[in-house]
């Protein structure tokens, strides 16, 4: 990547008297002593139009005075140049502008790119000189300014390694409420298989005891294994056909008198078997007193086999979620890697479920053809979850969640939308402002959007926006697909 050059005119000292540092605003009121010391101490510099005047990022060396011409400072979102500022207006001021805080440690980098639109004249001050006469002349201001910049630094700090551990923590209960769910059924459906299968060993015992001819009890044990293969391929009923197949099933056994039928009954109709399957099983065994014995055999093999389902079923939810656990967390991978977006998705709407809830429905329009992003998935997580959030909440828990992905030139989209009320104008202008928040006190920091902005345009290069009206609210993050060039 080619670098612009820097190219501007030898700084010439002692061209402008007190007299004339007086006619800016800046210095208007300081005494002739004070403006005799700017005077031999600054210079003036010229700069041609079109030139780079400082670039962001470099040292910040120098404090600038506009004595005339025109400039614009600009900032790099990714790979384009955003302009934040235009202006002629005669002793506007920029560049070093915290040179007189103390020595913390942390270089004094420009913020911006500053750049001439037309032949453009500076006065100008080194970064150190400047720092000295505001820490000289004006002491009380500068323990204020100091203390309101340090202050806001560590607030910052602070709150925001608050609200991330706040963040774990609540991620961290969703995630003990989901295994608790899988890990309780489990439990009961390992307790009730033990009861069941006790049962199957008296009831083998009877069998045998009632001297049961072999060919009948190889019948028997044919006809179990016939019923579960086909339960097994019973369609999917719902509740309410469940219920009135239950129904059919408890007054045939009635007519037959089954004992306990009404307890049986239950587990026939959830396995799908009808009344055509017990009339073929009464027509097998040719005998009432079997028959009892064997619908009770059959049904506790018919319970453990649905048991053992629960159990599979249950043990499935708890390894699915300790595989989104670890896919959102990302432990024992490295930070920067090339990732499929679609993962981190997944994974942060599974730890996120508890609070999604059942009132919002969630729709997934994801591109599966994008190719993989380089990126930091871990922090990429912390952008979808702030997101996520911030939508279900702001739709009340009840509405519609989509998110959508889709290549849009040379970047991947990821667009997360909410039927929620909207965001109002006013706020929106303001909503990636650290601090700004319009929940109550104690529900939000007002640094989740914040920290979200600054890990999707600083960390990986993107672009992250919102649009937004009542019912359609959309914010469109835009990460590249490809490594940004090094300086």
């Amino acid at each position: 990547m080619t670098i612009e050059p820097i190219v501007i005119e030898p700084c010439e000292p002692g061209r402008l008297t007190p007299d004339d540092l007086r006619t800016l605003f800046l210095f208007e009121k300081l005494t002739d002593e004070q403006l005799g010391w700017l005077a031999e101490h600054g210079c003036t510099m010229r700069v041609g139009s079109g030139g780079l005047v400082v670039r962001e990022g470099d040292p910040a060396e120098s404090f600038f005075v506009l004595l005339s011409g025109a400039v614009s400072l600009t900032t790099r979102v990714g790979d384009d140049e955003v302009t934040t500022n235009r202006t002629d207006q005669r002793g506007v001021y920029m560049g070093a502008t915290q040179a007189y805080l103390r020595d913390d440690g942390m270089p004094r980098k420009y913020m911006a790119s500053m750049r001439a639109l037309s032949d453009t004249e500076f006065f100008v001050l080194a970064a150190e000189d400047f720092g000295g006469l505001m820490r000289d002349w004006f002491p009380m201001a500068i323990h204020l300014l100091e203390g309101l910049a340090l202050g806001i630094r560590n607030n910052q700090a602070v709150v925001g390694e608050r609200q991330r551990l706040s963040a774990l923590g609540a991620l961290s209960a969703g995630l003990m409420h989901e295994l608790n769910n899988p890990a309780a059924a489990a439990s009961r459906a390992t307790s009730a298989l033990r009861q069941r299968v006790a049962a199957m060993r008296m009831k083998l015992g009877k069998l045998a005891a009632g001297k049961v001819a072999p060919d009948r009890l190889v019948a028997l044990l044919e006809l179990q294994e016939e019923v579960i293969e086909r339960a097994a391929k019973a369609p999917v009923m719902t509740a309410m056909q469940v219920s009135d197949l239950e129904d059919e099933l408890g007054g045939w056994m009635e007519e037959r008198s089954i004992t306990a039928g009404w307890d049986i009954a239950p587990v026939f109709a959830q396995g799908g078997i009808d009344t055509d399957c017990l009339n073929e099983m009464e027509t097998r065994l040719a005998s009432p007193e079997l028959l009892d014995q064997a619908i009770h055999w059959v049904g506790y093999a018919l319970e453990t086999e649905q048991l053992m389902s629960d159990i599979e079923d249950a043990t499935g939810r708890v390894s699915n979620l300790v595989h989104a656990a670890k896919q959102y967390s990302h432990v024992d991978r490295s930070a920067h890697q090339w990732i499929d977006v679609h993962t981190g998705l997944d994974s942060t709407l599974v730890m996120l479920g508890h609070k999604i809830g059942e009132g919002v429905r969630v729709v997934k329009d994801y591109d599966r053809t994008l190719p993989e992003i380089p990126a930091h998935p871990a922090e990429l997580n912390q952008v979808w979850t702030n997101i996520v959030d911030n939508a279900v909440q702001a739709m009340h828990a009840a509405g519609t969640l989509t998110i959508r992905t889709y290549r849009e030139d040379e970047r991947l989209v990821v667009s997360v939308g909410d039927t929620g009320p909207g965001i109002p104008p006013e706020v929106r202008k303001r909503i990636f402002e650290p601090f700004f928040t319009t929940k109550p006190v104690g529900e939000g920091t007002g640094l989740g959007l914040d920290i979200s902005y600054r890990i999707v345009v600083n960390t990986h290069g993107g672009d992250i926006d919102v649009s937004s009206e009542p019912g359609d609210t959309r914010f469109l993050i835009r990460l590249p697909f490809s490594e940004p060039p090094s300086a």
